[in-house]
Parts: C-alpha cells; sequence; structure tokens
C-alpha cells in the first residue's frame, strides 16, 4: 500500500513559477514510476511528466522546455518545478506512482495561472 501526499500548489501569475513535491509513504521499496498528471474541470486528465527510478524522464509537448520533474529516492518524494506557467496551465496537479502492477494517486493540489 502506497499513500501519496502532494503540496506547493497555489496562485501564480503568467510568467511565474511554483515547485510542486509529492511525498510518498508505505510499501515505498516496491515503487518503480512516479509522475504527474493534470486535469481541469470537464477535461481528461493527461501526463504532465513521469520518471523512474534510474531518472529517465518523459514530458508531455506542452511543457517541455518549462517544467522539471525529479525524484529523491532517499526522500521518497518526486518535484515539478513548472517556470514560466501560462493560463492553461491551469489544473489539479495529480502525483501518481505505479508498485508492481498497482498505480496510485495522491489528492490533487490547485494550481492557478492568471493572466
Amino acid at each position: 500500500q502506497v499513500q501519496l501526499v502532494e503540496s506547493g500548489g497555489g496562485l501564480v501569475q503568467a510568467g511565474g513559477s511554483l515547485r510542486l513535491s509529492c511525498a510518498a509513504s508505505g510499501s515505498i521499496f516496491s515503487i518503480n514510476v512516479m509522475g504527474w498528471y493534470r486535469q481541469a474541470p470537464g477535461k481528461q486528465r493527461p501526463l504532465v511528466a513521469t520518471i523512474t527510478r534510474g531518472d529517465s524522464t518523459n514530458y508531455a509537448d506542452s511543457v517541455k522546455g518549462r517544467f522539471t520533474i525529479s525524484r529523491d529516492n532517499a526522500k521518497n518524494t518526486v518535484y515539478l518545478q513548472m517556470n514560466n506557467l501560462k493560463p492553461e496551465d491551469t489544473a489539479v496537479y495529480y502525483c501518481t506512482a505505479t508498485s508492481g502492477s498497482r498505480q496510485y494517486w495522491g489528492q490533487g493540489t490547485q494550481v492557478t495561472v492568471s493572466s
């Protein structure tokens, strides 16, 4: 069993930055991939970024060059550094982790970007 808790969301003006954190607890030794998804009301929940235990990363085209995902395995934490934020980045951001064949989700943290 894995529990995920996100933090770091908030309100920011366009062009600003935020850093999201996601701390994992429970059966953390079984975690393989960690990542971030986001969801706006009435829309899908597309991938933002993922990272493996070996630090292999994958990004959505919409955030490449602006967002950076990283992880600290000793702290069981994944981060998302978000720079040059745009209004279209406004969404609830969800942390995810895979453990074996299971996928776990955090409760989400709101990011709002104003023009």
